[in-house]
């Protein structure tokens, strides 16, 4: 039988492992560990990386039609069984350095690089817009990958452009632009704003540009209850927003400027994440995770 033991594991990030399984394909293993503020918090969330891998999953399939992905499995013999459910078979791919952001509401690093430019990464938006204010129409704003520990950093179409060419650039902003107005129609049918999110995108031997790495989760994107949306504030979110804010709350005693590690979550954090996790993916997906395999 298979075991985890028997993959070489080329790389551990802040939630995912990557394994090689042969030449063409590798295991991607995502675990309950949670991050913020460039910190991997001592607290794993339950169930946060089922959630992660039965959306990309769902996702995945709902997109299929769009463009390639780099799924070949998630219930197959060559996964092992200790990891089955949080678990998927890839191909092999040349990952592009850069990381694919939609914007469709002004909110996060977007809204402050507006503030301070009327801008974001380059793309002028009409003056006075508010906090969380939906954009005229969806924009591609794309970011540098970062170091681990290190934040990603904003970039103007052109410097991506620079960093991997004009022609593929294109492609990949008419890729996250036609995924990001799929990924947001389905959810508002769900009574969901998609407000952003961020891809990453990879080619096979033919230059082929393939979707790669887990898409529109919780983990990737900012979904927010279309219920109750009112501009010019910060809104409740489907995602680890609600861990930040008990970092940065009076609770916790942990002052973010001294760089250390973060407390430990509270019994009551842990639920109230976890529980946010599985509600994004049972109402955009219609499934019950009790379904999920794993």
């Amino acid at each position: 039988m298979t075991t985890l033991a028997d993959y070489p594991k080329i790389s551990a990030g802040k939630v995912r492992d990557l394994y090689a399984v042969d030449d063409d394909h590798l295991l991607l293993v995502t675990s309950d560990r949670i991050s913020a503020y460039d910190f991997i918090l001592d607290t794993p969330i339950p169930d946060k990386g089922r959630v992660l891998t039965a959306m990309s999953v769902f996702w995945f399939t709902q997109l299929a039609d769009l463009m390639p992905n780099h799924l070949v499995a998630y219930d197959d013999p060559r996964i092992p069984a200790e990891v089955r459910g949080r678990a998927l078979l890839t191909r092999r791919l040349k990952m592009l350095p850069v990381e694919a952001v939609a914007r469709g509401y002004l909110t996060g690093s977007g809204f402050a690089d507006y503030r301070r430019t009327g801008a974001v990464c380059g793309v002028e938006l009409p003056a006075g817009l508010p906090e969380s204010a939906k954009l005229p129409e969806p924009i591609f704003t794309p970011a540098t990958k970062a170091e681990f520990g290190a934040h990603d950093e904003n970039v103007s179409f052109d410097t991506a452009a620079a960093a991997i060419g004009r022609e593929l650039a294109e492609r990949v902003r008419e890729a996250t632009l036609a995924i990001y107005r799929r990924g947001a129609e389905l959810a508002a049918e769900r009574g969901i704003l998609l407000a952003d999110t961020k891809f990453e995108f990879g080619q096979d031997g033919q230059g082929t540009l393939v979707l790669a790495d887990e898409v529109l989760t919780p983990d990737s994107s900012r979904y927010w209850p279309a219920e109750g949306y009112v501009p010019g504030r910060a809104q409740p979110s489907f995602d680890k927003q609600y861990v930040r804010d008990w970092l940065t709350g009076p609770d916790s005693g942990w002052d973010r400027a001294s760089n250390t590690q973060p407390p430990p979550l509270p019994d009551e954090v842990i639920a109230a994440t976890r529980a946010r996790y599985v509600e994004a993916y049972e109402r955009i997906t219609g499934l019950s995770l009790a379904d999920w395999p794993g």
